[in-house]
């Protein structure tokens, strides 16, 4: 067979394939009053080979080869429908008609010693564990899609330009898709935890290089499970606990194609703001398992206030040769508003393809949960036609063609230096409010903050006065996608009554985004609270000194130059190593300057007080060089791997390690050498529908420490506010004098919590209309003075409709026979 002919034939066959490749059979499915009906199951009888419609109750089934198929069409309300179809061109159209369902109560035993909806219910969760673990190992193709639409967006918000969010929204109704996007993969799953997914294509609406955010495993919300994880764990309607939460009603029954007894159940929430469900459950009468469901849930529910909605529907088929009813359609929609700002979005997922007897082995799974296949994200349309088992909607469609010619002209170099042009323009005002000149086409920005821009009051301090600030900042990402990227900034600000102009400099330069191999170097002046982690923000001592003439945060002055590295060595182990030269000074109070001025108190010296006559707090003028080394372990720790950067994800099986040391070496006067070694232990995990706990311990030692500055103690977060601008530090103390028990000797903290998340407050008559939130914990630490101990139960979540900043904790310290307890109130501004 010479060349040609080979040729020929194979370019036929080609052609063959690709016809087969593309064919498909389209179609609406709608009601009996021509309306159509959305995201309804079509496929295969005896496969798992299937679509879903989309919002319009359009489909496209692919099909294999030109021959005759029986074809389910299934949707929830709706009696399912098999059609015989001989399917024998490309395109072929094929519109379904399907009957609503009539729910009957005609075949149901009435006991009347039981709710008939209890014995369902009762049943299914007695097997719920079973049918678990009947799909508790598959492959299977998955597909998704997820639109954002916003409505009525104003024209500025706290005083700022909006604009049309690149292209989003129509300039009269400002109202339109934010976000758009699709996925297609292919899944595997093992139980308990095993998941791998592996992104064949992903696609954003206006952005070509961006890459989908849907994922399987973010859309696996299995209800045979306990708990369904939506921010607070909410409560399955078949958990083992259920009829704590729910009450139950029997709607009716009826027989599906294969003659399954169905029960249509209403799923009641016994008190409407607990982490509950309200909706539609169906279940197989004998097999007990989930036919369907719509369920929903509230913002309030789930502790997210900008949801006002979240709907689930779940759609299950049946496949006689494994007698496993399959997922084979899940939509999720969603209703949100917060500040002016409202909309509406949905994500929707397509499973076909399963096959239940995977061969899985020791390499299937790893710490990678998700990657992409090479040029994922350049997936040209008619890819996208031929893979997208859902079609697309009118609107959908229009989309991707406004944004994707948007961003056509977007990314073209001559409309960004145009539009850098117009922003780059310098205005009268700009010294004051601030500076910004970009370069688009070198990825570069240089940025000048103005003397009025919010960040530029820095508050008051009794050591400074008021303080103003500004600063200058260069930035230059090295690739579309800032993988490398480079930051040089310096920040100055100015003490009215010291007369002090202070400044720093800082510089990094990050490799990449998967390890983050960063290096940084910074050095300058500045005023700094002895407690390095600044347990008093500036806006806290502001208000703290000027409203009530009390001074609680106490500062020295640095001059310093140093460098720092951070890189995660290997999946899960992260390093952190610093050196800095730093010569520290006193300050003392300049400033007396108070709003209101108290007759039982003044304020203090800058230097916090000593407390015995073994312990000095002032700090003396010194010079060291001071390094770091601190490592970080995360066991289990799993990931996803985008092509641009990686996504850690902590396994809440084991606890968080940290492992530092900190020393004091070459100082001009030696008795400032040091050497610290500490330890962290921390684990946040999930206690089902009892809330979340958490806990952190903290312990260290110091050798050749005994006349180290003041500074290089061990200090501790304490608190001696009655209100925080933020929530109150979990793993600070409610009540601890601020250097009381700082120390340059061993050391130990503990601290435990436990959120409810509306476990006990939801369940109290009355208080359950509130939507608050039980927060209860305990504190110990462990110096060389006597052991210090804190105990504190708290409300979370107060507040007003939408807007619940507010928590009020009552916080009782015990300490060497003195004891007493206080409320603290914090505001979390997110300041």
């Amino acid at each position: 067979m010479n060349f040609i002919t080979k040729t020929a034939i194979a370019f036929i066959i080609a052609l063959l394939v690709s016809a087969f490749a593309k064919a498909q059979l389209t179609g609406t499915l709608s009601d009996s009053s021509n309306q159509p009906i959305a995201f309804a199951s079509i496929y295969i009888k005896g496969t798992y080979t299937g679509t879903t419609t989309n919002q319009n109750g359009s489909y496209t089934l692919k099909l294999a080869e030109f021959k005759t198929y029986e074809i389910v069409y299934q949707s929830l309300g709706y009696q399912p429908k098999t059609i015989s179809v001989a399917f024998t061109k490309n395109g072929q159209v094929q519109n379904v008609v399907l009957e609503e369902e009539i729910a009957s109560l005609d075949t149901v035993v009435v006991n009347s010693n039981e709710n008939p909806a209890d014995r369902v219910i009762r049943e299914a969760i007695a097997n719920r564990e079973a049918n678990r673990k009947k799909f508790s190992s598959y492959k299977a193709d998955f597909y998704s899609r997820g639109i954002w639409r916003m409505e009525d967006v104003p024209e500025k918000f706290m005083g700022q330009e909006i604009g049309d969010l690149e292209g989003s929204l129509d300039s009269v109704s400002r109202s339109g898709v934010i976000y758009l996007s699709e996925t297609v993969s292919k899944i595997a799953y093992q139980a308990p935890n095993n998941f791998k997914e592996r992104i064949i294509a992903s696609k954003i609406s206006g952005d070509d290089n961006g890459f989908s955010a849907n994922s399987a495993e973010s859309a696996n919300f299995d209800f045979y499970n306990n708990n369904i994880d939506l921010n607070n764990r909410i409560v399955s309607p078949i958990a083992d606990y259920a009829f704590s939460y729910y009450k139950y009603k029997l709607l009716g029954t009826f027989y599906d194609e294969n003659k399954f007894l169905i029960n249509k159940i209403e799923v009641i929430s016994r008190r409407p703001k607990d982490n509950t469900f309200n909706g539609i459950l169906y279940i197989v009468e004998d097999q007990w398992t989930i036919y369907g469901l719509e369920l929903s849930t509230l913002g309030e529910n789930i502790n997210v206030p900008v949801i006002e909605k979240l709907t689930f529907n779940q759609d299950f088929t049946y496949e006689p040769s494994s007698g496993d009813w399959v997922k084979r359609s899940q939509s999720i929609d969603f209703k949100f508003g917060f500040f002016g700002f409202k909309g509406n979005g949905r994500f929707l997922a397509n499973y076909s393809n399963y096959d239940f007897k995977p061969d899985f082995d020791k390499k299937s799974f790893g710490a990678e949960v998700l990657s992409f296949e090479k040029s994922a994200n350049k997936k040209d349309s008619s890819y996208w036609n031929q893979k997208r088992p859902v079609p697309l909607t009118l609107e959908e469609d229009k989309e991707y063609v406004k944004k994707d010619s948007i961003a056509t002209v977007r990314n073209d170099p001559k409309y960004k230096d145009s539009v850098d042009r117009v922003n780059n323009k310098f205005k009268i005002l700009d010294p004051l409010n601030g500076y910004t000149y970009r370069n688009s086409k070198k990825n570069e920005r240089f940025s000048y903050d103005g003397l009025l821009d919010l960040g530029s009051f820095k508050g008051f301090n009794t050591v400074q006065g008021y303080v103003i600030g500004t600063g200058l900042s260069y930035s230059k990402g090295y690739d579309d996608d800032y993988n490398r990227s480079l930051y040089v900034g310096t920040a100055i600000n100015y003490g009215i009554s010291d007369d002090r102009l202070r400044y720093t400099l800082n510089a990094n330069y990050r490799f990449n985004r998967t390890n983050r191999r960063t290096i940084s170097l910074t050095a300058g002046t500045e005023a700094r609270q002895i407690n390095n982690s600044e347990p008093i923000s500036r806006l806290e001592n502001t208000l703290s000194s000027l409203a009530f003439e009390r001074n609680f945060a106490k500062f020295y002055e640095v001059d310093f130059a140093g460098a720092s590295f951070y890189e995660e060595v290997a999946n899960g182990f992260f390093l952190t190593a610093s050196a800095n030269y730093e010569r520290r000074q006193p300050l003392q109070n300049t400033t007396d300057q108070v709003w209101f001025t108290q007759s039982d108190v003044d304020y203090t010296s800058n230097n916090p007080i000593a407390l015995d006559n073994n312990r000095f707090a002032s700090i003396t003028e010194h010079e060291l060089f001071k390094v770091g080394l601190a490592v970080t372990i995360r066991p289990g720790q799993k990931y996803q791997s985008y092509p641009d950067q990686k996504y850690n994800i902590s396994n809440e099986k084991y606890p968080t390690i940290s492992l530092r040391y900190e020393g004091g070496i070459g100082a001009n006067d030696s008795r400032n050498n040091f050497h610290q070694f500490s330890a962290n232990l921390y684990q946040s995990f999930d206690m089902g529908n009892l809330g979340r706990s958490s806990y952190w311990v903290n312990g260290g030692t110091f050798l050749n420490a005994e006349d180290i500055s003041f500074v290089d103690y061990q200090h501790f977060n304490g608190n001696r506010l009655r209100y925080k601008l933020a929530a109150l530090n979990p793993y600070g103390f409610g009540l601890l004098n601020y250097y009381d028990y700082s120390t340059n000797s061993d050391y130990a903290q503990f601290h435990l919590q436990h959120d409810f998340k509306g476990f006990v407050l939801g369940k109290i008559p009355g208080l359950n209309q509130l939507n608050y939130d039980l927060i209860l914990s305990g504190k110990a630490l462990f110096t060389d003075r006597k052991p210090y101990f804190e105990a504190s139960a708290g409300i979370d979540n107060i507040g007003l409709g939408k807007f619940r900043p507010f928590r009020v904790d009552y916080v009782y310290s015990m300490t060497s026979g003195r004891s007493y307890g206080a409320f603290v109130v914090g505001i979390n501004f997110g300041l």
